[in-house]
């Protein structure tokens, strides 16, 4: 009787010590699902900002006006405008010479 007890015993001492590690582990992991769930949601956070970021970097009226001042470009006239006679025309059959 005595041999099943310590074998029921040790049964006992080792099933309570895998009980503890299983806890052990499944609180480290669910700090870690915890901790990444986190990190989400600031990346979500960082590309929404990113996002209207980028739109309210990106209007016409933006972009023209970086165009005008960095690029010095202007909107195209008639006073402007350089035409260039094209060289195919000249050489059409049927065009007066």
């Amino acid at each position: 009787m005595t041999r099943l007890n310590v074998l029921l015993f040790v049964a006992l001492l080792l099933s309570s010590l895998y009980l503890v590690r299983i806890s052990y582990d499944a609180r480290r992991l669910f700090a870690e699902l915890d901790k990444a769930q986190g990190e989400e949601r600031a990346l979500n956070t960082e590309f929404e900002r990113l996002k209207a970021e980028r739109q309210a970097q990106a209007t016409p009226l933006r972009v023209e006006k970086t165009a005008r001042e960095r690029l010095a470009m202007r909107n195209a006239t008639p006073a402007v405008t350089q035409y260039v006679p094209w060289a195919g025309a000249a050489s059409a059959p049927g065009s007066a010479p």
